[in-house]
Order: C-alpha cells, then sequence, then structure tokens
C-alpha cells in the first residue's frame, strides 16, 4: 500500500499565542520530554518567579516542539492537563487541521525512525537548533482520514497487547524473586522448631569493615568493592573502582577478604549477604561487613541465605541507624539470630536454596531476552503502521 507524502506545512499551523505574565497569577510550566517521551508539567509557579514576562501559551492537542532538543527527540503532543499552560519562546507551537490530521495519527508517527531522520537532517550535532519553518517541511506519509483512524486503533490494540506482555514479564520475575524469600524463610522457620536461635555474633571469629577513609583510586589496581558491587546473587567487578596494591596491603590489616567468608552491607542500602565465591583479591570499603565464620560452626551459604531471608532482613532493619546516612552498626548486626542445624544440615540447606536461586536466575535471564524483543516490537508495529502495512 503507498500512501502520498504530505508536507506538515499543508496539515499545521504555526502559532504564536504570547501573553504577558500577571506576578499575581499561578501557572503551569510545561517540559518536553526526551526521546518522544511525551510533555509533562514542569512545575507550577506564581508569575511573579518567571523572570521572562513574554511567554507562549499551550493548547490541549498542539505540536509542540522544542527549538534546541528536538534532534534528540524533544516534541510531543500537548495532553489535557497543560492546556493552559505556558513555555518559552524556545518552543514552537503548531496547531493541527484535524479535518486532515489525526492527532494520534501524527503522535504516533513522531515517534518513527522515518521522523526523527527529517529532524537529524538539519544542522551537524546532537543540539543545533531548528527553526519552526524547519517543521513545516517534514513529510508525512498520509492516507484519508478513515484510514488513519484505522491504523491508530490497530497500533492502540497491538501497543496494549504489548505492555500487557511487559506487566506478566514483570510480574513473573517478582514472583520469582519472591519464591526464593518465601524459602529462604520456611527453611528459617522449619528449623526454628527444632534448633535454638544463635546470634551472628557467637559463629564469627571475627566481624569488622572496610577502611574509615577516602581511599586514593587509581586507574589500575586492586578491586575497591563497595556496596553497589554486592547484591545476593553474586559479586560484580565490572563496576569496581580500582586501588594501589600498597593502599590494599594496608587495608587488609584489618580486612583481608578469603573465600568462604561473608560480605553484609552495612551502610546505605543494608542488610545485602554474599558469601565470598571467588580466590579473586580485592578490598572493601567501610560500608561492607567482612564476616569470618567460624567454619567449623557453620556453613557460609548457609549464613548467606538465612542474613537474606525476610527475618533477618527485619531485624537488620530494626538494627540499622538513620534516615539519609543509614548504617547497621557491627556491633548491632552481632545481635541478629537465626536457627543453627548441624553443619551437614546446613549445607544441606544452602545447596538446595542455590538451586532454587540458580533456576530463577535462569528464569530472570529468560525474562530479559524477551524484554529486549518486547521492545523492539513497538517499534517494528510503528514502521509497518506507516508503511501501510498494518
Amino acid at each position: 500500500m503507498s500512501w502520498p507524502k504530505v508536507r506538515l506545512g499543508e496539515l499545521l499551523k504555526h502559532q504564536k499565542d504570547f501573553i504577558t505574565i500577571d506576578d499575581l497569577k499561578i501557572y503551569k510550566r510545561a517540559r518536553v520530554q526526551l526521546h518522544v517521551q511525551g510533555i509533562v508539567v514542569r512545575d507550577e509557579v506564581p508569575g511573579s518567579l518567571i523572570k521572562t514576562k513574554r511567554q507562549q501559551v499551550c493548547r490541549a492537542g498542539e505540536f509542540l516542539v522544542a527549538e534546541i532538543d528536538a534532534k534528540v527527540g524533544g516534541f510531543g503532543i500537548v495532553p489535557e492537563s497543560l492546556d493552559g499552560g505556558i513555555v518559552s519562546s524556545h518552543y514552537f507551537l503548531y496547531e493541527i487541521n484535524e479535518s486532515k490530521l489525526d492527532r494520534r495519527f501524527l503522535d504516533f508517527f513522531i515517534r518513527t525512525r522515518t521522523f526523527r531522520d527529517q529532524v537529524e537532517a538539519q544542522g551537524s550535532t546532537n543540539y543545533a537548533a531548528i527553526r519552526p519553518a524547519d517543521v513545516l517541511g517534514y513529510q508525512i506519509p498520509l492516507p484519508a482520514l478513515p484510514e488513519q483512524r484505522r491504523v491508530v486503533a490497530r497500533i492502540e490494540g497491538l501497543s496494549a497487547k504489548v505492555k500487557e506482555a511487559c506487566h506478566l514479564r514483570q510480574q513473573a520475575i517478582e514472583e520469582a524473586e519472591a519464591l526464593v524469600k518465601s524459602a529462604q524463610n520456611g527453611y528459617l522457620l522449619a528449623a526454628k522448631k527444632t534448633y535454638k536461635d544463635v546470634e551472628l555474633g557467637s559463629i564469627c571469629k571475627k566481624i569488622t569493615d572496610g577502611p574509615h577513609v577516602s581511599p586514593k583510586y587509581v586507574e589500575k589496581g586492586i578491586p575497591f568493592i563497595s556496596v553497589r558491587n554486592i547484591s545476593e546473587t553474586g559479586l560484580d567487578f565490572s563496576t569496581a573502582k580500582y586501588i594501589s596494591e600498597a593502599d590494599h596491603s594496608d587495608y587488609s590489616k584489618k580486612a583481608n577478604v578469603e573465600m568462604g567468608d561473608v560480605l553484609y552491607t552495612k551502610g546505605g542500602t543494608t542488610g545485602v549477604a554474599r558469601r565470598v565465591d571467588t580466590e579473586n583479591t580485592f578490598s572493601i570499603w567501610v560500608h561492607v561487613a567482612l564476616l569470618k565464620i567460624d567454619r567449623s560452626m557453620a556453613d557460609a551459604g548457609f549464613v548467606e541465605h538465612m542474613l537474606n531471608s525476610p527475618n533477618s532482613k527485619e531485624q537488620a532493619e530494626l538494627f540499622t541507624r538513620g534516615s539519609s546516612n543509614r548504617d547497621l552498626g557491627l556491633s548491632r548486626m552481632a545481635r541478629i539470630a537465626f536457627p543453627l542445624p548441624p553443619i551437614q544440615e546446613q549445607r544441606k540447606i544452602a545447596s538446595e536454596l542455590d538451586g532454587i536461586r540458580t533456576r530463577i536466575i535462569a528464569l530472570k535471564t529468560t525474562q530479559e531476552e524477551s524484554k529486549v524483543e518486547l521492545d523492539a516490537l513497538f517499534p517494528s508495529i510503528l514502521n509497518r503502521a506507516f508503511a501501510g502495512q498494518l
């Protein structure tokens, strides 16, 4: 199917509806989000705080384009919530002739690569300004109005299915993560029926943390692990910073990390445990606690799972102090308690929980791959729509 290409200048009218700001009135100011993510309310302010007294008025359904940011998707259709809102002269407003062009048809078209390529053709850099006449010169494939509406309905129907698929994908991930927590708490509560609780401090030979100084980072050296590098599923060295071997040697006098230890986050995001299952050499920061487990009493994997269980996380939250600078002190974390079966049973429980988590990680990987496919699906739908193939 071939649709005629029409200049936007035949469908849009450049509006220049300026007003003088009244210091005693309240105004909604519009903000265009980049990458065609829509137009939102920036703020609501009294006119007395607006320095530039000459502003443009937006009307719902108008096409709004940012002079500077158009090349990075700074445009969209003005929503009802911003009817009567204001923008500066660095924006261009266009009234849509809806006897020829359905605003929803235009709204979908501006999200296509075909439209973006026309915008990016002006100037040589991403932030090169465009002019009002540039916009009127862009072209759109334009079928008759009834066909526009049919295509819009088709896009909306397919888009709803994509959104539902995304929702189900996210729901599956959340349910899978909840399953791990449920299993951890299940084992903990079952063990409570037979075994007494022990405090974390009683099964550790040493509980310490990293240096209480800001390290001097180097381009290459020994990885320096912070809270952001620790999750319940592993240690992530890909974003780690580095310190010199001399500093590592000095810091290791206090916190010498070895395989079989457990790391426990104590600053910022608190209460996340992860066993050390690598022989890689690295240091830790002050917001990370190092638990030197007494291996004759406890298994590192079991301790990790028990500390990550909802029961222990509740205790960690109770022991955490501060609101902005949150801290789970070493002496307080040592009081976190959970049941301790014989070590062979601990290893069995840890192995079973590891197996559940491995399956969940595999599921999440599959779901992430499906997310990539879903993210690519909507642009594909738009491409087909404006090629007349829907």
